[in-house]
């Protein structure tokens, strides 16, 4: 790029200059060449990406931003007609997989002579926008969650007095249902809102490797550190650090994590002296950790260290009302991100998603509709576009005369449900359905459910 300008641009600028200037830009700016290879990379575009520049140069913009609009790529029709274009909002997948809403503009990218070189784009992240727009428009969704069950809007109520201390928190809940959701939304909504949120997966990686991530390590540590490596709590200092799966580290990486908790210090391997940490730890099990504590598979102290705050998420079993809204949510993301327009999913779709039992929760159900995109090709997601594993009723008390059930069918069998977990109790089944009482009661009268004489606020004895 030293001899390179965007059209009409100055040539005076010497290219650590240049650099600087675009360091200092709030937008994600990148420059590629003629073969699609990234050739520099601002640090806004480093901080949004969450992929160091030295990775991301001379690797195909495709394969650094997986953006949503790449099979229909903005760039290359900008450098097809010479005309500048821009594109939002679409999303990008940053490095650890997450989905980043932007705002995108394309430019060519000319030599002294005129000639074509490469192309220049600048982008911009939306995700607080995007927040916002949600907590307006969704009423039953907090940050990227999406609940109208009554456990989880009380979860919703005490979220931001949680995030507003400094205390650390356990998340339990089987895998898929958003526990790493909950621990973002506490970050996002706490004072270290600012500083970096940072999450690993403990039972992912030896005990090793993982002594190595959280503390890091100091060159000369062992054969391969010829240089000094930051830890996750490095990382995450003035921040939040979320250790997911935390019930699966060893009972010699316990101690040591007992020590970080009580003192706020720990000790790179290869240090000499400690070093101080400003962090929040945010921990999650798929497991009760009450009950690895009596098997004696986890440390009683660093349970209660680590416990000050329990949430408990529920599977999505137990909240199948939350269905048809999650959804409508995955629908709209997978258009977004695959450039489609499905409408949703016909009625015997939702009737069967109804029915599922759903072993891997939320997880799963993205899954499934993702499964879908891939094979419909119109509008209407229908059962053929459905995994086997779904393609017929879980469930054989939800099938109507040999049949799958409606939705409307779906809809009396829940109503139904919850009015037995609740003692008949007509006002806490339409809390727990997120129902006004009016309209619970209007569809208890047009169903056709029989009330009995008591319900739960009287006693039968």
């Amino acid at each position: 790029m030293e001899k390179s300008n965007l059209e009409g641009g100055s040539e005076s600028l010497h290219p650590r200059q240049t650099s600087v200037i675009l360091d200092s830009i709030a937008d994600g700016v990148y420059t590629i060449d003629n073969a699609w290879r990234i050739t520099s990379l601002n640090r806004a575009a480093e901080e949004i990406t969450g992929i160091p520049r030295e990775q991301a140069l001379g690797q195909r913009c495709s394969d650094v931003f997986k953006s949503s609009i790449c099979e229909s790529c903005p760039m290359r029709q900008t450098m097809k007609t010479g005309k500048a274009s821009i594109k939002g909002p679409v999303y990008i997948v940053d490095a650890r997989g997450g989905r980043i809403p932007i705002s995108a503009s394309y430019a060519l990218l000319k030599d002294e002579k005129g000639s074509h070189i490469g192309g220049v784009g600048t982008f911009r992240d939306l995700s607080l926008v995007e927040e916002l727009r949600k907590q307006v428009e969704e009423r039953f969704s907090f940050e990227d969650i999406i609940s109208r069950n009554h456990r989880m809007q009380q979860l919703f109520e005490i979220l931001p007095t949680i995030s507003a201390s400094d205390s650390t928190v356990l998340i339990e809940g089987e895998s898929g249902t958003g526990k790493e959701l909950f621990a973002r939304a506490i970050h996002h909504l706490s004072p270290r809102s600012r500083k970096p949120f940072v999450a690993i997966n403990c039972g992912a990686l030896p005990d090793t490797l993982l002594e190595s991530e959280l503390f890091g390590y100091k060159a000369g540590a062992f054969t391969d550190a010829r240089r000094d490596k930051p830890g996750r709590f490095a990382l995450a200092e003035g921040g939040t650090l979320f250790l997911d799966e935390i019930g699966d580290i060893s009972p010699a990486l316990q101690v040591r994590l007992l020590r970080v908790l009580q003192d706020q210090v720990y000790e790179p391997l290869g240090a000499t002296r400690s070093v101080q940490a400003n962090v929040r730890v945010l921990a999650a099990s798929n497991r009760s950790l009450e009950s690895l504590v009596r098997q004696g598979k986890f440390r009683r102290d660093l349970y209660y260290r680590i416990n000050v705050i329990l949430l408990s998420l529920p599977p999505l079993r137990d909240r199948k009302e939350d269905i048809p809204l999650l959804v409508d949510h995955f629908v709209t993301r997978f258009n977004h991100l695959q450039d489609r327009a499905v409408v949703g999913v016909s009625e015997e779709v939702l009737a069967r998603l109804m029915a599922y039992d759903y072993p891997g929760n939320v997880r799963e159900l993205e899954n499934i509709l993702e499964h879908a995109f891939v094979l419909c090709s119109d509008r209407l997601i229908r059962p053929q576009h459905l995994p086997e594993s779904v393609g017929v009723t879980a469930d054989p008390s939800l099938s109507v005369v040999g049949r799958t059930a409606t939705v409307k069918e779906m809809e009396r069998i829940m109503i139904l449900d919850a009015l037995q977990r609740n003692g008949w109790n007509r006002k806490a089944a339409a809390q727990e359905l997120g129902f006004h009482k009016s309209t619970f009661f209007r569809k208890i009268k047009s169903f056709g459910i029989e009330l009995p004489e008591r319900d739960g606020r009287t006693s039968s004895h």
